[in-house]
């Protein structure tokens, strides 16, 4: 696999030069400053480039150019602004990039209740806890009719989680849950979550998967026409959040969106971290199911606290947690074999190291949350290990 390293532009308190020594060979970027369904600027692509080139590496991945709540919901402007990503894509294939990936979630990107929850040895890790964030939507946010999405017993709990809950913990969940998109500015007080979440009123799972195809009908055969992939990065956590609902949770989910837009240049962002916090998702067997259609992975583990849907999880080290890394990768490395021997100028899948535990010094950096030097160092390397290792014995090299 291609190891990249996902870096959010010179904000980023982990440079490229860190990534480079972290063993990285590529970047995953993207250009968070341009507003939500505008053209990305020829001479701004060309910055990021710049910039990463400096740092000793190159601009792999786009993740992401974001997908606009007017074209989720097919309201507004989002006929001009489809127009706009299409052209986006053109700049970007210009520039050089092959790989871009997206995401199709209601309002709000990956949903965490903590962003640095001290583990059992010190480290610091995302955390979904279901019952804070049941507690969150029916007592701090107010969604009206909240409490008919949750199960008698969770309410219950949630409420008396609530009553006892320190108003610094109430802002902290405000703040984790409505922040937007990582690396970006973005994020909702209270009152504009109400009111983005008025905006899905009437867009039930069966509207929103349409939309997602009706996009994908607009922008996949211009990927293809320009030589980009574009992935779809899933759900997380895979399940509806705020009585919005959610379409890219379930092997079912992605075999629905690429049956419907059945063109090679449409594909999986496999992410093993948010599939896998569904213990109905085997994670090697979606890799084998969509391997012809992976175009980007993000490899991460999560420890689920009981096997239900929903239920609280932390992101935990690469190696632990649900996922069976190392089936996962076995079967990446063949289908990188099988790539190969069909000549395909693709055969080589970016991966790059998902979120990471702070560890050691990341935790007086003060980095994007989940995305820390070390901890993602760590990871690398382990995986790196695994996929040599894997390697060499398929071509008979020894280990």
């Amino acid at each position: 696999m291609r190891h990249t390293w996902r870096w959010f532009g010179p904000i980023d308190k982990v440079s490229v030069k860190d990534a480079a020594q972290a063993g990285a060979e590529g970047i995953v970027s993207a250009l968070h400053h341009i507003a939500t369904g505008e053209v990305w600027p020829e001479d701004e692509i060309a910055r990021r480039h710049e910039a990463i080139e400096a740092g000793g590496l190159v601009w792999d991945v786009v993740e992401s150019i974001p997908v606009s709540e007017d074209i989720k919901t097919q309201s507004g402007e989002w006929k001009h602004h489809i127009a706009n990503w299409q052209e986006t894509l053109r700049r970007l294939s210009t520039s050089g990039i092959r790989t871009v990936c997206y995401n199709f979630m209601p309002i709000l990107d990956w949903t965490r209740t903590d962003l640095r929850w001290e583990t059992g040895h010190g480290a610091r890790a995302m955390r979904f806890d279901l019952v804070d964030f049941a507690a969150f939507d029916i007592h701090i946010l107010k969604r009206p009719a909240a409490a008919a999405d949750y199960p008698d017993w969770l309410t219950e709990e949630a409420t008396h989680r609530f009553s006892g809950m320190p108003d610094a913990r109430i802002l902290a969940l405000g703040k984790n849950i409505g922040a937007g998109l990582p690396g970006s500015a973005d994020g909702y007080t209270l009152d504009q979550l109400l009111e983005k979440l008025r905006s899905y009123h009437g867009i039930d799972r069966h509207r929103l998967q349409q939309n997602l195809v009706d996009f994908l009908s607009e922008v996949a055969p211009v990927a293809e026409e320009v030589g980009i992939n574009i992935c779809a990065h899933g759900d997380d956590p895979p399940w509806p959040l705020l009585g919005l609902p959610r379409i890219l949770s379930t092997e079912a989910d992605y075999a629905h969106m690429l049956d419907a837009v059945d063109i090679r240049a449409n594909g999986v962002t496999l992410c093993t971290g948010s599939l896998g916090a569904r213990p109905d998702n085997d994670l090697p067997f979606i890799a084998k199911r969509f391997a012809d259609r992976i175009h980007f992975v993000h490899l991460r583990n999560v420890t689920r606290d009981t096997d239900t849907v929903p239920c609280s999880f932390f992101e935990d080290e690469h190696l632990e947690g649900a996922t069976d890394m190392v089936a996962v990768i076995a079967a990446l490395v063949s289908e990188e074999a099988r790539r190969r021997k069909e000549g395909r100028a693709d055969h080589q899948i970016p991966m790059r190291p998902d979120h990471g535990q702070e560890i050691l010094d990341d935790i007086t950096r003060g980095a994007q949350p989940g995305y820390p030097a070390i901890g993602r160092l760590k990871g690398l390397a382990e995986l790196r290990g695994i996929e040599r290792t894997l390697t060499h014995a398929r071509y008979g090299l020894g280990v």
